[in-house]
């Protein structure tokens, strides 16, 4: 497996982005390996100063940059040698298996536009990210912040693409999906959620469990994975990180608050897409950068396109769409 790194696109790139690299190669599976795309010479500059060999890390010099100012659009489009552009070059032709990036979000999105695409059927992808749940295992929340505004179907695939991920990398056999609103009941909501609750309460596709209210969250007493629009996921998102770093301003240390900062998991993947990608924080440290790695390697272990693409096949779920 080859998993490919912008390491030109953090605040802190190329530094932070290979040592995190640096520390992710001995806990990689056996058959996986990192390519770094970025400025080889700083690259180069980054292993000396660590005392690490370069060789262990196949090389793609870019000598463009994405920053975190640029148009998205016309950045990706203006900046063809760019450590993203190229990075969506590799991926688009096969030459690896998997994309992460701390970069910049909007451009990240133009890449997957532009080259490996939206899988036929979705209307939209999305972005997801676990949170801990306090009897030790994870929960899934979609999406966190790609679709600020959403539609009654949209909400109905993301429940389908969160149903899939807990399936494939956290093993759920058949996972309770949640609609997240201001009440348990039916009538509750707004008008979007009213009528995604109309259209996933009969669903064959998930295992559906009705609404659910943000305090029962992280309690995992209903459901496992819970579906909201982006701007509201995004909120929850924040929320969670300034929850840790409170907790660590009060000299909180607990294995479940150190779960909410989100160098615990470095990355959210892209669901929805054709190939395996990743998104980072822009400020990522080296831990971050480092369980980015990590879980771009679980999310193409776990065949998320594949199964994806699959489903979306499924002539019962096209018919489902149809009536969208």
């Amino acid at each position: 497996m080859k998993i490919g790194l912008d390491v030109m696109g953090g605040d802190f790139a190329p530094k932070n982005e290979v040592l995190g690299a640096i520390e992710a190669l001995p806990e990689l599976q056996n058959g996986s390996e990192i390519i770094l795309f970025g400025n080889e010479t700083q690259i180069k500059d980054v292993c000396r100063e660590k005392g690490f060999d370069v060789s262990r890390f196949q090389t793609v010099h870019t000598s463009e940059i994405i920053d975190m100012h640029d148009h998205p659009a016309k950045a990706f489009a203006q900046k063809p040698d760019s450590s993203m552009a190229m990075g969506f070059k590799y991926l688009s032709s096969g030459l690896i298996d998997g994309f992460a990036s701390p970069g910049n979000t909007g451009a990240m999105m133009a890449g997957i536009m532009y080259t490996v695409k939206t899988i036929e059927g979705i209307l939209r992808p999305c972005i997801s990210c676990l949170f801990p749940i306090i009897t030790g295992r994870w929960g899934l929340l979609l999406d966190v912040g790609l679709n600020a505004d959403c539609k009654p179907e949209n909400l109905y695939q993301y429940a389908i693409l969160g149903s899939l991920y807990a399936k494939g990398a956290l093993g759920d056999t058949n996972p309770r999906i949640a609609l997240l609103n201001i009440g348990e009941e039916e009538s509750k909501g707004n008008l979007v959620t009213k009528a995604a609750y109309e259209l996933m309460k009969d669903s064959r596709d998930f295992n559906f469990v009705g609404n659910i209210e943000g305090n029962e969250l992280m309690t995992g007493e209903k459901a496992d994975v819970v579906v909201c629009d982006g701007f509201v996921g995004n909120v929850i998102l924040k929320m969670a990180e300034s929850f840790y770093r409170m907790a660590r301003y009060q000299g909180i240390e607990t294995e479940f608050f150190s779960k909410l900062d989100y160098e615990y998991h470095g990355g959210t993947p892209v669901l929805g897409v054709n190939a395996p990608v990743i998104i980072g924080h822009g400020s990522s440290s080296p831990k971050a950068i480092k369980n980015m790695i990590l879980n771009t390697e679980k999310t193409v272990r776990a065949k998320m396109v594949d199964r994806v693409k699959s489903i979306f096949k499924d002539s019962s779920l096209n018919k489902k769409e149809n009536t969208l």
